[in-house]
C-alpha cells in the first residue's frame, strides 16, 4: 500500500470537509463556532405539531459550554476561546445548529445573525453557517443569507432532509415533506450558498436498499455541495427514546454502519463533500446505540474500515443523461 494514501498518514478515501477547509484556507485551521440562538421548530411550536421529530433532543447534539451560555457574544466569546485553546483554530465559521436557524421574520435573523459576526474578531471569521429545515426557507430569507456572500463570507446553508421518504418523515413527526425540500432547493438552485444536505440511516423499518437511494436522490441535485451523514441514536428526553424503553428495536453496530458506508460512499456524487460521516451525543443522554469509543476512535474506526475495504468516493456514480 502507498503509505501516502493511508489512513495513517491523513488520507481519507472521500472527499472530506477537513481537507476541503485546508485547501480552502491555504492550510490555516478553520472551526466551527457553535451559537444557540434561541429558535425552536415548527413541530415544537404548534405550527405544525408538538414535541419535535421523535428522535431529537436538541441538548444531544449541542455542546454543554453552549448550552450553558446565555448570550450571543458570550457564547462566541467561551467557544472562540475553546477552539484556540483545543484545536488551535486560526479561523472561524459562525454556525448557528441547534432547532431550526432561519424560523423567524427576516429582519430578526438579520439582527441575530449580525450579533454573532460582530461578536467575532473581524480578521478571523470567514464564513456563516445556518442549520435549519427545508419548510422554513422563503426567497427573502436567501437573499438574507446572500448578502453576507456579498460581505465577502462563505455562508453555508444546511438542511435537515433526514430520509427521502414522506412515510418515513410522517412517521417521525417530521412535519416536512420531500417536495418541501425539493422546493427549498429550486430556490438557491442558482444562488452563491454552499448548501449542505442532513441525513439520518438506520429507521428501522427502512431497509439498507431503501437508504442507499438516499445517494441517487442527492446525486440528482448539482448545488447540493456538502452532506452530512448520521446514524440513528436514540437520547433521552425524545419521544424515540420512550418507544425504545419500552420496546427496544434494531439499530446500527459501528461495524454494521461502516459496511453501510463503505456501500453507501461509492454511490455519492465525488464533488460531493462529506462534512459529517456519524453523530454523536453527550452521554448522559446517550440511551443506544453506545459503541464504546470516544468520536476520535470512531472516526478512525471508520476510515481505517473504509480504506480496508478500498472504498472510493464516486466509484458506483453514474451521471444520469
Amino acid at each position: 500500500m502507498d503509505k501516502l494514501k493511508s489512513v495513517d498518514y491523513g488520507y481519507k478515501n472521500y472527499n472530506s470537509y477537513g481537507a476541503y477547509l485546508k485547501r480552502k484556507y491555504a492550510g490555516e485551521k478553520v472551526v466551527k463556532i457553535i451559537v444557540d440562538g434561541g429558535f425552536t421548530c415548527p413541530n415544537r411550536d404548534g405550527s405544525k405539531g408538538y414535541g419535535g421529530c421523535s428522535y431529537c433532543n436538541v441538548d444531544s447534539f449541542t455542546p454543554e459550554t453552549t448550552r450553558k451560555s446565555p448570550g450571543i457574544r458570550q457564547q462566541i466569546e467561551n467557544n472562540i476561546e475553546r477552539a484556540i485553546t483545543g484545536y488551535k483554530a486560526d479561523k472561524f465559521i459562525v454556525y448557528f445548529q441547534p432547532n431550526t436557524n432561519t424560523y423567524a421574520p427576516a429582519h430578526y435573523l438579520k439582527m441575530m445573525y449580525d450579533e454573532a459576526l460582530d461578536a467575532c474578531p473581524p480578521d478571523k471569521v470567514v464564513g456563516l453557517s445556518i442549520g435549519t429545515r427545508p419548510d422554513c426557507i422563503d426567497a427573502e430569507k436567501v437573499a438574507l443569507l446572500e448578502s453576507y456572500v456579498d460581505r465577502g463570507l462563505h455562508v453555508d446553508l444546511e438542511m435537515g432532509m433526514e430520509s427521502i421518504y414522506n412515510s418515513t418523515l410522517s412517521r417521525i413527526n417530521r412535519g416536512c415533506t420531500h417536495e418541501e425540500l425539493e422546493k427549498a432547493l429550486d430556490l438557491v438552485k442558482d444562488s452563491p450558498l454552499d448548501i449542505c444536505v442532513h441525513t439520518v440511516f438506520g429507521f428501522p423499518w427502512e431497509t439498507k436498499e431503501m437508504m442507499l437511494r438516499y445517494a441517487d436522490e442527492i446525486n440528482r441535485f448539482p448545488q447540493i455541495k456538502f452532506v452530512k451523514l448520521h446514524q440513528l441514536y436514540v437520547v433521552e428526553g425524545s419521544i424515540m427514546g420512550v418507544q425504545y424503553k419500552r420496546e427496544p428495536f434494531k439499530l446500527f453496530s459501528l461495524e454494521e454502519y461502516a459496511d453501510f458506508l463503505s456501500e453507501f460512499i461509492p454511490l455519492l456524487r465525488p464533488d460531493i463533500v462529506i462534512q459529517r460521516l456519524f453523530g454523536i451525543s453527550d452521554l448522559e443522554l446517550l440511551i443506544a446505540p453506545n459503541w464504546g469509543l470516544k468520536k476520535s476512535g470512531i472516526q478512525t474506526f471508520i476510515d481505517k474500515h473504509l480504506e480496508s475495504k478500498k472504498v472510493e468516493q464516486g466509484a458506483l456514480y453514474s451521471p444520469s443523461i
